[in-house]
Protein backbone atom coordinates (compact mmCIF):
# COMPACT_ATOMS: atom_id res chain seq x y z
CA UNK A 1 0.00 0.00 0.00
CA UNK A 2 1.21 3.51 -0.82
CA UNK A 3 2.26 5.60 2.15
CA UNK A 4 -0.25 8.30 3.11
CA UNK A 5 0.60 11.96 3.62
CA UNK A 6 -0.60 14.80 5.82
CA UNK A 7 1.03 18.11 4.91
CA UNK A 8 0.34 21.28 6.87
CA UNK A 9 0.59 24.59 5.02
CA UNK A 10 0.99 27.28 7.67
CA UNK A 11 0.77 30.06 5.06
CA UNK A 12 1.84 33.51 6.36
CA UNK A 13 1.19 32.71 10.01
CA UNK A 14 3.42 32.11 13.00
CA UNK A 15 6.20 33.57 15.07
CA UNK A 16 9.06 32.06 17.04
CA UNK A 17 7.04 31.53 20.21
CA UNK A 18 3.86 30.34 18.49
CA UNK A 19 5.78 27.92 16.26
CA UNK A 20 7.53 26.37 19.24
CA UNK A 21 4.25 26.01 21.13
CA UNK A 22 2.48 24.46 18.15
CA UNK A 23 5.12 21.80 17.58
CA UNK A 24 5.27 21.09 21.32
CA UNK A 25 1.50 20.61 21.36
CA UNK A 26 1.57 18.31 18.33
CA UNK A 27 4.28 16.20 19.94
CA UNK A 28 2.45 16.10 23.27
CA UNK A 29 -0.70 14.81 21.58
CA UNK A 30 1.19 12.52 19.23
CA UNK A 31 4.51 11.41 20.79
CA UNK A 32 5.31 9.10 17.87
CA UNK A 33 4.25 9.01 14.24
CA UNK A 34 2.87 5.86 12.68
CA UNK A 35 4.78 4.33 9.77
CA UNK A 36 1.56 4.27 7.76
CA UNK A 37 1.46 8.04 7.24
CA UNK A 38 3.96 10.87 6.89
CA UNK A 39 3.43 14.23 8.59
CA UNK A 40 4.97 17.40 7.14
CA UNK A 41 4.75 21.04 8.22
CA UNK A 42 5.48 23.96 5.89
CA UNK A 43 6.07 27.23 7.76
CA UNK A 44 6.81 30.61 6.24
CA UNK A 45 10.41 30.57 4.97
CA UNK A 46 12.00 32.70 7.76
CA UNK A 47 11.06 29.96 10.25
CA UNK A 48 12.39 27.02 8.24
CA UNK A 49 15.56 26.54 10.29
CA UNK A 50 13.66 26.86 13.58
CA UNK A 51 11.18 24.18 12.49
CA UNK A 52 13.97 21.92 11.26
CA UNK A 53 15.50 22.12 14.74
CA UNK A 54 12.20 21.71 16.59
CA UNK A 55 11.29 18.60 14.61
CA UNK A 56 14.73 16.97 14.53
CA UNK A 57 14.42 13.28 15.39
CA UNK A 58 10.61 13.38 15.58
CA UNK A 59 9.82 11.99 12.14
CA UNK A 60 7.94 15.17 11.21
CA UNK A 61 9.09 16.48 7.84
CA UNK A 62 9.63 20.17 7.12
CA UNK A 63 9.13 22.08 3.90
CA UNK A 64 8.49 25.52 2.44
CA UNK A 65 5.57 27.09 0.62
CA UNK A 66 7.46 28.25 -2.46
CA UNK A 67 10.89 28.16 -4.11
CA UNK A 68 12.59 29.80 -7.06
CA UNK A 69 12.89 28.03 -10.38
CA UNK A 70 16.62 28.86 -10.27
CA UNK A 71 19.24 27.20 -8.09
CA UNK A 72 21.36 30.36 -7.80
CA UNK A 73 22.03 33.68 -9.46
CA UNK A 74 21.03 37.33 -9.56
CA UNK A 75 17.38 36.85 -8.62
CA UNK A 76 16.70 39.40 -5.91
CA UNK A 77 14.17 38.32 -3.30
CA UNK A 78 14.03 34.70 -4.46
CA UNK A 79 14.83 31.57 -2.42
CA UNK A 80 16.85 28.79 -3.98
CA UNK A 81 15.75 25.19 -3.39
CA UNK A 82 19.38 24.53 -2.46
CA UNK A 83 19.05 27.01 0.42
CA UNK A 84 15.91 25.19 1.60
CA UNK A 85 17.81 21.91 1.54
CA UNK A 86 20.77 23.36 3.46
CA UNK A 87 18.50 24.78 6.17
CA UNK A 88 16.86 21.42 6.81
CA UNK A 89 13.87 21.45 4.47
CA UNK A 90 12.88 18.40 2.46
CA UNK A 91 9.66 19.53 0.75
CA UNK A 92 8.46 22.46 -1.34
CA UNK A 93 4.86 23.33 -2.16
CA UNK A 94 4.75 24.28 -5.84
CA UNK A 95 2.02 26.20 -7.67
CA UNK A 96 -0.36 26.73 -4.76
CA UNK A 97 -3.58 28.45 -5.84
CA UNK A 98 -2.78 31.52 -3.74
CA UNK A 99 0.53 31.91 -5.60
CA UNK A 100 -1.41 31.77 -8.85
CA UNK A 101 -4.03 34.22 -7.62
CA UNK A 102 -1.87 36.82 -5.87
CA UNK A 103 1.55 36.44 -7.52
CA UNK A 104 0.37 35.59 -11.02
CA UNK A 105 2.28 32.32 -11.26
CA UNK A 106 1.54 30.30 -14.40
CA UNK A 107 1.77 26.67 -15.45
CA UNK A 108 5.22 26.96 -17.01
CA UNK A 109 6.71 28.54 -13.91
CA UNK A 110 5.19 25.77 -11.80
CA UNK A 111 6.89 23.17 -13.98
CA UNK A 112 10.27 24.90 -13.78
CA UNK A 113 9.99 25.23 -10.01
CA UNK A 114 9.13 21.55 -9.65
CA UNK A 115 12.20 20.62 -11.69
CA UNK A 116 14.46 22.95 -9.66
CA UNK A 117 13.13 21.45 -6.42
CA UNK A 118 13.88 17.93 -7.64
CA UNK A 119 17.36 18.95 -8.83
CA UNK A 120 18.06 20.31 -5.32
CA UNK A 121 16.95 17.07 -3.67
CA UNK A 122 13.58 18.32 -2.43
CA UNK A 123 10.22 16.59 -2.79
CA UNK A 124 7.87 18.92 -4.67
CA UNK A 125 4.22 19.03 -3.63
CA UNK A 126 2.74 20.03 -6.98
CA UNK A 127 -0.65 21.74 -6.72
CA UNK A 128 -3.31 21.71 -9.41
CA UNK A 129 -6.93 22.84 -9.31
CA UNK A 130 -9.71 24.74 -11.04
CA UNK A 131 -11.57 27.92 -10.17
CA UNK A 132 -15.32 28.02 -9.50
CA UNK A 133 -15.89 29.61 -12.90
CA UNK A 134 -13.87 26.89 -14.65
CA UNK A 135 -15.85 24.17 -12.91
CA UNK A 136 -19.19 25.84 -13.58
CA UNK A 137 -18.40 26.06 -17.31
CA UNK A 138 -17.34 22.40 -17.55
CA UNK A 139 -13.63 23.05 -18.04
CA UNK A 140 -12.28 21.27 -14.95
CA UNK A 141 -10.57 18.43 -16.80
CA UNK A 142 -9.13 20.74 -19.44
CA UNK A 143 -7.61 22.89 -16.71
CA UNK A 144 -6.25 19.97 -14.71
CA UNK A 145 -4.77 18.36 -17.82
CA UNK A 146 -3.08 21.62 -18.83
CA UNK A 147 -1.59 22.18 -15.38
CA UNK A 148 -0.47 18.58 -14.99
CA UNK A 149 1.07 18.39 -18.45
CA UNK A 150 2.96 21.63 -17.82
CA UNK A 151 4.45 20.31 -14.58
CA UNK A 152 5.42 16.90 -15.91
CA UNK A 153 6.62 18.39 -19.17
CA UNK A 154 9.58 19.86 -17.28
CA UNK A 155 10.35 16.83 -15.14
CA UNK A 156 12.68 14.72 -17.20
CA UNK A 157 11.83 11.34 -15.69
CA UNK A 158 9.03 9.75 -13.68
CA UNK A 159 10.74 10.78 -10.46
CA UNK A 160 9.39 8.81 -7.50
CA UNK A 161 9.81 11.60 -4.97
CA UNK A 162 6.82 13.71 -5.98
CA UNK A 163 3.51 14.43 -4.26
CA UNK A 164 0.59 15.72 -6.31
CA UNK A 165 -2.09 17.83 -4.60
CA UNK A 166 -5.54 18.47 -6.00
CA UNK A 167 -6.82 21.72 -4.49
CA UNK A 168 -9.91 23.17 -6.14
CA UNK A 169 -9.45 26.90 -5.85
CA UNK A 170 -13.09 27.40 -4.89
CA UNK A 171 -12.53 25.32 -1.74
CA UNK A 172 -9.35 27.05 -0.50
CA UNK A 173 -9.97 29.09 2.62
CA UNK A 174 -13.73 29.09 2.06
CA UNK A 175 -14.77 26.39 4.50
CA UNK A 176 -16.45 24.60 1.58
CA UNK A 177 -14.91 21.22 0.85
CA UNK A 178 -15.64 19.38 -2.35
CA UNK A 179 -17.78 16.29 -1.88
CA UNK A 180 -15.90 12.98 -1.56
CA UNK A 181 -17.39 11.95 -4.91
CA UNK A 182 -16.04 15.06 -6.68
CA UNK A 183 -12.66 14.61 -5.03
CA UNK A 184 -12.45 10.97 -6.08
CA UNK A 185 -13.47 11.78 -9.65
CA UNK A 186 -10.76 14.41 -10.04
CA UNK A 187 -8.08 12.30 -8.34
CA UNK A 188 -8.96 9.42 -10.65
CA UNK A 189 -8.72 11.73 -13.65
CA UNK A 190 -5.30 12.98 -12.53
CA UNK A 191 -3.99 9.46 -12.00
CA UNK A 192 -5.22 8.38 -15.44
CA UNK A 193 -3.62 11.47 -16.98
CA UNK A 194 -0.26 10.64 -15.40
CA UNK A 195 -0.66 7.02 -16.53
CA UNK A 196 -0.52 8.21 -20.15
CA UNK A 197 3.16 8.89 -19.47
CA UNK A 198 3.92 6.00 -17.12
CA UNK A 199 1.37 3.54 -15.70
CA UNK A 200 3.62 2.19 -12.96
CA UNK A 201 4.56 5.68 -11.81
CA UNK A 202 0.90 6.74 -11.80
CA UNK A 203 0.00 3.80 -9.56
CA UNK A 204 2.72 4.77 -7.06
CA UNK A 205 2.14 8.53 -7.17
CA UNK A 206 0.60 9.96 -3.96
CA UNK A 207 -2.28 12.29 -4.81
CA UNK A 208 -3.56 14.27 -1.84
CA UNK A 209 -6.51 16.63 -1.44
CA UNK A 210 -6.45 20.20 -0.19
CA UNK A 211 -9.46 22.36 0.50
CA UNK A 212 -11.21 22.84 3.86
CA UNK A 213 -10.30 19.41 5.26
CA UNK A 214 -11.30 19.00 8.92
CA UNK A 215 -11.40 16.09 11.34
CA UNK A 216 -15.18 16.00 10.81
CA UNK A 217 -14.89 15.25 7.07
CA UNK A 218 -11.45 13.62 6.94
CA UNK A 219 -12.54 9.98 6.93
CA UNK A 220 -15.09 10.47 4.15
CA UNK A 221 -12.42 12.15 1.99
CA UNK A 222 -9.47 9.90 2.84
CA UNK A 223 -11.54 6.75 2.27
CA UNK A 224 -11.78 7.49 -1.45
CA UNK A 225 -9.63 4.98 -3.37
CA UNK A 226 -7.45 7.54 -5.18
CA UNK A 227 -6.97 9.91 -2.23
CA UNK A 228 -3.65 9.46 -0.43
CA UNK A 229 -3.90 12.13 2.24
CA UNK A 230 -4.38 15.84 2.68
CA UNK A 231 -2.81 19.27 2.22
CA UNK A 232 -4.14 21.10 5.27
CA UNK A 233 -4.41 24.87 5.65
CA UNK A 234 -6.04 26.55 8.64
CA UNK A 235 -6.57 23.29 10.55
CA UNK A 236 -2.79 22.76 10.54
CA UNK A 237 -2.45 25.72 12.92
CA UNK A 238 -4.46 23.94 15.60
CA UNK A 239 -2.50 21.08 17.13
CA UNK A 240 -5.54 19.16 18.37
CA UNK A 241 -7.31 19.40 15.03
CA UNK A 242 -4.20 18.59 12.99
CA UNK A 243 -3.45 15.52 15.10
CA UNK A 244 -7.10 14.46 14.89
CA UNK A 245 -6.95 14.63 11.09
CA UNK A 246 -3.74 12.59 11.17
CA UNK A 247 -5.41 9.94 13.33
CA UNK A 248 -8.39 9.83 11.00
CA UNK A 249 -5.98 9.23 8.14
CA UNK A 250 -4.39 6.37 10.08
CA UNK A 251 -7.82 4.89 10.74
CA UNK A 252 -8.40 4.71 7.00
CA UNK A 253 -5.02 3.04 6.54
CA UNK A 254 -5.84 0.46 9.24
CA UNK A 255 -9.26 -0.28 7.77
CA UNK A 256 -7.70 -0.96 4.38
CA UNK A 257 -5.14 -3.46 5.70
Amino acid sequence: MKKKWLIGNWKMHGNLAANKALIASIRAELPELDEGAEMVVCPAFPYLYQLAELTRGTGIGVGVQNVSDHLQGAYTGETSPLMVKELGGSFAIIGHSERRQYQGENDGLMGRKALAAIDAGLIPVICVGETAEERDTGRTHDVLARQLDAAFGYIRTAHDKIVLAYEPRWAIGTGIAATPEIIQAEHEFLRHRVAIRDKDFAARLPIIYGGSVKSANAVSIFSMPDVDGGLIGSAALNATEFVSIYRELLSVVSAAE
